[in-house]
């Protein structure tokens, strides 16, 4: 039988049990990060909804940024961790860490405060059933590159896109029950493990 996949939750500030809980329900083996060295021996890395500034501030703290930006696994990022992979973000703190893995550029609770918080159900790529996106302060993407595909839109945003390695929604995935966004990471994370074998 084969090895459970490694799958590291960055695990400063957020949304850390609950994508912990949905990659264990999926049959990977999960590390949670705080420090650069427990980035070793992933085969895939989540960067979870949260609070977007104190992310950003305690993975600088911590000396992650860099190591994040370095590590060469797929990524799911959703909500915070969504704007901390883009290339750029509006309505941010100045200053705030981006890591640029994604060519897509955010605005910070694009569709709303707490308060304006919402769910919705979502025409996922590839699937006949609708996903529930649960959305709290959420990015909006306002700009995408050429090479990244849209899984799933809401009014004809994208709220769920691909680039390469690179998975990132809007929306809160692990809070909706719903396991087929992890379950769509751990195939990126499987078919990379074949492509680096």
């Amino acid at each position: 039988m084969a090895e459970p996949l490694r799958i590291g939750v960055l695990a400063v500030q957020g949304d850390v049990r609950e994508h912990a809980t949905m990659l264990q329900d999926a049959g990977a083996e999960v590390v949670e990060v705080r420090r650069p060295q427990e980035l070793d021996g992933l085969d895939g890395l989540v960067l979870p909804g949260g609070e977007s500034t104190a992310i950003g501030r305690l993975v600088r703290l911590a000396g992650l940024e860099e190591p994040l930006r370095a590590f060469r696994g797929p990524v799911f990022g959703t909500c915070a961790g969504l704007i901390l992979l883009a290339r750029a973000a509006s309505d941010g703190v100045p200053g705030q860490p981006l890591l640029g893995l994604l060519d897509v550029a955010v605005r910070r609770n694009g569709y709303g405060r707490q308060v304006a918080s919402f769910e919705a159900d979502l025409d996922l790529a590839g699937e006949a059933e609708p996903l529930r996106g649960v959305f709290i302060r959420a990015p909006r993407i306002t700009e995408r590159g050429p090479g990244v595909e849209v899984l799933a839109a809401l009014d004809g945003d994208p709220v769920l896109v691909q680039e390469g390695r690179i998975l990132a929604a809007s929306f809160h995935p692990e809070l909706a029950g719903d396991g087929r966004v992890h379950e769509r990471f751990l195939e990126i994370v499987r078919e990379e493990s074949c492509v680096g074998a």
